[in-house]
């Protein structure tokens, strides 16, 4: 029998607004994106966890809106003027909390951004009230913006994310590995990529379909295969 190959692809993700799955957990930040310039006050905070599909939303919105997307820590004061001349998303804001001269470039970015017609969308993990921003008149203007969350999954959008995960990688596992996935595993958006990283990298290692006997081993690493 021929020896099976395998490949080591990098992971595509699927970023159009047709890929998000909408569930209760994400609804309210969903229906705040859709509604792409008409954000109330001119700007937006999304929040939730790690994994949990901001990036992916501030894809969809910068699809319908135009707008670049920057990380906060890349901002420096001269991109300022040329950022502003349509909407903007700035993703990761709390990690300039220590950063005084990317506050003060996010700070009259969101002010030229509003004065010139157009529209805002930040991003972080926390609440906008924890982010701990050290310039108090961007904290402020952060904390007056509408704000959506990102909840944690519940268990028929963690499906749906692991299949999404699995598909970006190009996996296609066996039907009952994501049911035992989901019985399984913490319930947050995290776990779900630490899993879906683990089990592509063992079952290229070992030259295998993704079966519910290898799933396994994402819970016990001593268990042997069926």
């Amino acid at each position: 029998m021929a020896e099976q190959l395998s490949f080591d692809l990098p992971a595509i993700p699927a970023l159009g607004r047709e890929d998000f799955f909408v569930a209760p957990s994400n609804a309210m930040a969903v229906a705040m994106v859709d509604t792409g310039r008409n954000l109330p006050g001119g700007k937006l905070v999304l929040t939730g966890p790690a994994g949990s599909g901001k990036t992916h939303l501030t894809h969809v919105w910068a699809k319908l809106t135009g707008a670049r997307i920057i990380a906060a820590t890349e901002l420096h004061v001269d991109l300022v003027p040329d950022l502003a001349t349509g909407p903007v998303a700035v993703e990761d804001v709390p990690l300039i909390a220590g950063d005084v001269a990317a506050q003060n470039a996010l700070f009259h970015l969101h002010n030229l951004v509003l004065a010139n017609g157009h529209t805002l969308l930040m991003t972080g993990r926390a609440a906008p009230n924890l982010w701990a921003l050290s310039l108090p008149d961007l904290q402020s203007r952060v904390q007056a913006a509408a704000h959506a969350t990102l909840d944690a999954p519940d268990d028929s959008l963690l499906a749906v994310v692991l299949a999404k995960l699995f598909s970006d990688r190009q996996i296609l596992p066996r039907p009952d590995v994501i049911p035992y996935l989901v019985s399984r595993m913490d319930r947050s958006f995290e776990a779900a990529s630490t899993i879906v990283d683990q089990l592509d990298r063992l079952s290229l290692a070992e030259s295998r379909t993704l079966t519910r006997a290898l799933a396994a081993r994402a819970f016990a690493p001593v268990e042997g295969d069926e």
